[in-house]
């Protein structure tokens, strides 16, 4: 325990940082009120600076499936390092080949992969190759989607709906920007629409000579919305049919769904995914692959369609052993019956406490993936969200719950995430506080 008579201040902490960081925090998604500062994590927990203990549900944004500090992956990583393997910058090695024959062995659509190191640089990639692929430019994203921090993908996450106006079928929304600094050519070559719609997708296809259609198979990033029965299929199909590429955006899905993606368990094979969090366990890496005809275009002969890629951290040593490992934990322990069972509990839990109180509420989840709207059914795209779900009542219980031990990122509708190391006596403790919160809201 901390030493000190009294607590150590987290706004002293957040004040320091903002002299030297700008913003205070290294990457802006992260700040959050309340500040807290934290110093270690293990397993499903997380400490903060004054030693107090917190169930975690927020994962760093998801990629702990096996829970922070494996020890299996961490001792992978450390044997890495002890025999003196090191970044070498020319030619392959066994590391790198392992991992690429290890993601084509367990991911449907893979014919070839290309490895970075986040999922940002992937989907950058994956843009970049459909263009070259198709000789168009233009670009379909999903309301309510996030595919990174670069120009291409850089649209608010969730606009109100005074910003982005009423629903429009078939049709498309205003590209609002989640940065300045974008080009407005750029803006003009990316068209918004919502997820599960589908004449809305074949209005832009018809309309725009688009390169590529990129989605997240499940809205990760605001809660989780699923895809209506048949939709990804006929998102392919479409895409097929009018000659741009299919892009699954798998870094939030990825592995916490199956060990073969979310295209494991609808069976779409898209032409294009990217990986990234889960597969390395809180390591840095994110991967690109797909058909090799598509893939190939980055060591072409033909130079006008070659795609660069290039990284002096692409496949990183430790990065590559860390991934290795969690492959072989997925593979070889009852990783996914385990979080099935403890998920089944918590998700009944929840329901059932919010049903006792009178709270309109629905959780939605995709395994391992939950969150809880405040609405009286699941949505189907954002803007059922938005003319919906009570954001405030969501933020206020956030902010109840980690008061009481349990953090979710006070940020509403952010996905909550449940990891290997969540045990009953975890889910158990959740439950019991959720119900004391929920009495308050």
């Amino acid at each position: 325990m901390n030493n000190n008579l009294a607590a150590i201040s987290f706004d002293t902490i957040n004040d320091e940082a903002g002299k030297y960081i700008a913003g205070g925090v290294v990457s802006l998604n992260r700040k959050v009120n309340p500040p807290i500062v934290f110093k270690k994590a293990k397993g499903s927990k997380l400490y903060d600076i004054n030693d107090k203990e917190y169930i975690d549900y927020h994962a760093a944004f998801a990629p702990y499936f096996l829970g922070h500090n494996n020890d299996e992956v961490n001792d992978e990583v450390i044997r890495i390092i002890k025999e003196n393997h090191s970044l070498y910058g020319t030619g392959t090695n066994e590391l790198e080949i392992q991992l690429a024959k290890e993601l084509c062995d367990i991911i449907p659509s893979f014919e070839l992969v290309q490895m970075t190191n986040s999922g940002s640089e992937a989907t950058a990639h994956a843009i970049r190759l459909s263009r070259a692929y198709t000789g168009r430019e233009h670009i379909v994203l999903m309301m309510g989607g996030y595919n990174g921090w670069h120009n291409d993908v850089a649209r608010s996450v969730m606009p109100s709906i005074d910003v982005i106006g009423e629903r429009i079928s078939p049709g498309e929304y205003a590209f609002i920007p989640s940065s300045a600094g974008i080009p407005e050519d750029v803006k003009n070559k990316i068209h918004c629409i919502n997820f599960n719609d589908l004449n809305s997708l074949e209005y832009v296809l018809r309309k725009y000579p688009v390169a590529c259609v990129l989605t997240e198979p499940v809205l990760q990033n605001i809660g989780v919305v699923k895809p209506q029965k048949g939709y990804l299929q006929s998102m392919l199909n479409l895409c097929e049919q009018y000659g741009a590429v299919c892009i699954f955006d798998e870094v939030k899905t990825g592995f916490r769904t199956s060990l073969s993606g979310y295209q494991g368990v609808c069976n779409v094979l898209p032409h294009l995914s990217v990986f990234g969090k889960a597969i390395a366990n809180g390591y840095p890496i994110g991967v690109i692959g797909g058909k090799k005809e598509i893939m190939s275009l980055f060591d072409t002969d033909d130079i006008k369609r070659r795609v660069l890629i290039a990284g002096t951290y692409n496949a990183h040593p430790l990065n590559i052993a860390a991934a290795l490992a969690t492959i072989h934990i997925l593979k070889t322990k009852p990783v996914y019956v385990q979080i099935d069972s403890v998920c089944k509990i918590l998700y009944a839990g929840w329901e059932q406490i919010f049903a006792e109180k009178g709270i309109p509420a629905v959780v939605a989840s995709n395994a391992s993936a939950s969150v809880v709207y405040f609405c009286e059914t699941l949505p189907d795209d954002m803007h059922d969200i938005l003319e919906n779900h009570d954001f405030n009542l969501d933020l206020k219980y956030r902010r109840l719950l980690i008061r009481n031990g349990i953090y979710q990122i006070p940020l509403p509708c952010k996905q909550n995430s449940v990891s290997y190391a969540h045990t009953i006596d975890d889910i158990s403790k959740t439950l019991e506080v959720t119900r004391k919160v929920v009495s308050q809201l």
